[in-house]
């Protein structure tokens, strides 16, 4: 005996589509779980000997447990027969075709416009109905006619116009654009043709003019070379001539020395002494060297016969040999470039404009736009003394070569001379008319040389309180002033773009050096005395040989400003103070530069320590730095 169950399974794909007659009804039905039944054959052997048939756990049989209605499962394996045998007909598929040649059938279009339109519920009872009413055999569809699917061209080729209208649009904007570019390009052409052509006219104008100004220039060589020779010839007359002056002066000297010896009652007529040479007319005029020794001579009548209680200071005559001039060639040793930063001192709260170190003790001043100068102990930084006194800000200082006193120069146009034991201001010389740029002692004490930026340098006399000398020549401000060593010579630079070397005695300048092309900031004399540095407002510096009063050595550290530059004890190695906050260490006998980087901002001043194993610097922080 065979009993024959029946349960629901899902359909395969192609045998749907076979059953419908469309490849898009089939997986519609697909998707949806279609169902089909499958019969199942189980042998029972006899009542006394059951053996049942072993069914796979593939088998997928939906008859509820405890049902045995026979009538049900007959009419299951019936059903299950004719999906059988619906499903061993073969339908073949019909080839692709063209778009022109796809048919469509009603159902198909319907499907089609309820998945478009989002209708499910509708598309599923359609679905049903249809396909239960093809298998029952009720209703049998028409002919399948070749149908264009026209519609759905349309829409294609629809959306198709749409992009390239778009890109069309989106083209005739980008040649627009591209059109004004080249109108704009071509117009820039022009504008720098045009230009072009006139830069090249000018160009060659200018050619044309530096050829004639080069043919004018070689026919005043052969005059300048006589100019210059003569130059020579007047500067070692000059020599002669201040040689015999301070002959003269000091047989002057010799016979107020013996008047004052000389206890007598009646007044005593001195022979007027003439010193140089005898001018041949009367009616020549006076030059410079005369006019020195007439008023040499001036100055020395008053002084027999009446006693003043403030007298002028005499410049020393027989001044002691400088002791740096023999010390440093025996100093084999090598140079000092190997600095690092080891302490900052905040000390301003405005820039420091100068920094000084005191001639025995381990002493430093800085001065800075706050109108204060500060005295501080190294290498601790504390602060010793204030000075405040100045209605401007303080430019430069300098001090006595004692120590014992100090030097300030100010924007208030004034000089004010410091008693460090005390901290008051003992003395203030004005006679500037603009801003004091700098200030230098001479090495007597006696005298204190001052330069503005009314282009004029002064020296003053300490006991007599007033400007012995104004020193005019340069043509723009003094940006610097300091003595030769042990010396009565004086030296300046200038913005423009000059150094004048000045006789402190006479007031006159003796020699000038051309050379930098743009303002020169400071200048400074080695401790022998022997070499000349200084910097401009684009960074060059200049190496002059001040025996022979020419340039050695040009170093281009621009384009920042060179602000400062001093000398270490030895001569050797030079610093500058940088517009950019370096500091530059150049080492004249290798030629080498070394940076020293660790301001915050310009750096203005520089200045070794006596025996070259420190170096400071003032910046427009506010700070003093050391470098060790």
């Amino acid at each position: 005996m065979k009993r024959t169950l029946s349960g629901p399974r899902p359909l395969d794909v192609a045998q749907a589509s076979a059953l419908m007659g469309a490849e898009e009804t089939a997986e519609a039905v697909a998707s949806e779980g279609a169902y089909y039944l499958e019969q199942v054959t189980i042998t029972e052997p006899s009542e006394t000997d059951y053996q049942y048939e072993e069914v796979s756990e593939q088998d997928d049989l939906s008859i509820p447990e405890g049902d045995e209605d026979l009538t049900k499962a007959l009419a299951m394996v019936e059903e299950k027969n004719i999906d059988r045998k619906l499903l061993a007909s073969k339908v073949a598929l019909p080839p692709k075709q063209s778009l022109a040649e796809v048919p469509e059938v009603v159902e198909d279009f319907l499907c089609n416009f309820l998945i478009k339109m989002g209708m499910t519920r509708t598309l599923n009872c359609f679905q049903n109905e249809w396909y239960e009413s093809i298998q029952k055999g009720t209703f049998v569809p028409p002919e399948a006619t070749f149908v264009p699917d026209v519609y759905t061209q349309n829409l294609l080729l629809d959306s198709e116009n749409k992009n390239l209208k778009k890109d069309l649009k989106h083209y005739k904007e980008a040649a627009d654009k591209a059109r004004e570019d080249l109108l704009k390009a071509q117009k820039e052409r022009d504008f720098h043709r045009m230009h072009h052509k006139r830069i090249v006219q000018e160009k060659n104008s200018l050619i044309s003019d530096l050829k004639g100004l080069k043919l004018h220039y070689a026919s005043y060589e052969p005059t300048i070379r006589v100019l210059h020779d003569r130059h020579h010839i007047l500067l070692r007359q000059k020599m002669l001539t201040s040689l015999e002056r301070d002959k003269a002066v000091g047989q002057i000297t010799g016979l107020q020395t013996t008047l004052r010896n000389l206890e007598t009652g009646h007044t005593l007529q001195v022979p007027e002494i003439r010193v140089g040479h005898r001018c041949e007319r009367d009616d020549k005029p006076e030059g410079p060297t005369q006019k020195a020794l007439r008023e040499a001579r001036e100055q020395a009548k008053p002084k027999i016969k009446m006693k003043s209680s403030t007298k002028d200071s005499e410049f020393p005559i027989n001044i002691q040999p400088n002791p740096n001039l023999y010390f440093y060639k025996e100093n084999v040793t090598p140079p000092k470039t190997e600095y690092k930063l080891s302490n900052i001192f905040r000390l301003h709260e405005l820039p420091v404009s100068c920094v000084a170190i005191h001639p025995r003790k381990e002493i430093l001043i800085s001065c800075s736009e706050d109108h204060h100068w500060k005295m501080v102990g190294i290498p601790k930084g504390n602060v010793i003394l204030t000075g405040c006194g100045h209605t401007d800000w303080l430019s430069g200082c300098c001090f006595h070569p004692s120590g014992t006193k100090l030097a300030t120069s100010s924007g208030d146009t004034t000089v004010k001379l410091w008693d460090l034991a005390k901290g008051d201001c003992i003395l203030t010389l004005g006679g500037h008319s603009h801003a004091v740029w700098s200030c230098t002692w001479h090495s007597c004490g006696d005298f204190v040389a001052s330069s503005s930026l009314d282009t004029t340098g002064k020296v003053w006399d300490v006991n007599s309180e007033r400007c012995r000398y104004t020193l005019r020549g340069h043509t723009d401000s003094v940006n610097s002033i300091e003595f030769f060593p042990f010396s009565n010579t004086l030296l300046t630079s200038s913005a423009d773009k000059s150094l004048s070397i000045w006789d402190a005695r006479m007031g006159c300048c003796a020699q000038s050096l051309y050379g930098h092309m743009h303002s020169i900031n400071d200048a400074t004399f080695t401790a022998r005395g022997h070499m000349i540095a200084s910097c401009d407002t684009c960074g060059v510096t200049k190496i002059w040989d001040f025996r022979k009063l020419l340039p050695m050595v040009s170093i281009d550290i621009g384009p920042s400003p060179g602000n400062e530059v001093a000398f270490d004890s030895s001569g050797r190695v030079l610093a500058q103070a940088s517009g950019n906050g370096v500091i530059h260490l150049l080492d004249l006998k290798s030629g080498q530069i070394r940076k020293l980087m660790g301001h915050e901002s310009e750096a203005h001043s520089v200045v070794f320590s006596h025996n070259g194993e420190i170096l400071f610097s003032g910046g427009a922080d506010g700070t003093v730095r050391t470098w060790s």
